[in-house]
């Protein structure tokens, strides 16, 4: 597929990767910090970042590294966003090596917003991947 339609679906997913990546990174530059001096998760807008979900329910507790790993799959996905618009393959790959350790940091974290915005990448990647039928 090459033109608009493509275009449009990479810059779908690359909108879905830049308001994760920012969304989440930004405050997960500052939750390590935080809970380095605290000893606690940071209490953003009366919602506790990066702790009190699944992982701390299987006894993962939160931790200046775990929250390190995330601001990078943070940072990744930003830079991802960044290849995606401009359309390079690189972004797509991207796009989908990332995606499992994404959704293990969404979930296990808790961010409602995360997954259906990766879903939704996904799909504008694949749908921009695939080649037209000949008929």
């Amino acid at each position: 597929m090459s033109g608009r339609p493509r275009t449009a679906r990479l810059r779908t997913a690359a909108v879905c990767a830049a308001v994760c990546g920012l969304g989440f990174g930004l405050p997960a530059v500052y939750a390590p910090w935080y809970f380095a001096a605290h000893g606690r998760v940071w209490v953003f807008a009366g919602f506790p970042t990066y702790g009190e979900g699944p992982f701390a329910a299987i006894g993962i507790p939160t931790s200046v590294p775990l929250l390190i790993a995330f601001a990078g799959v943070c940072a990744a996905e930003v830079g991802m966003a960044v290849l995606l618009w401009r359309g390079r393959r690189a972004g797509s790959v991207l796009a989908l090596v990332l995606l499992p350790f994404e959704f293990a940091f969404w979930i296990g974290f808790a961010l409602p917003f995360g997954p259906p915005l990766g879903v939704v990448r996904t799909i504008a990647v694949v749908l921009a991947a695939r080649r037209p039928t000949v008929t």
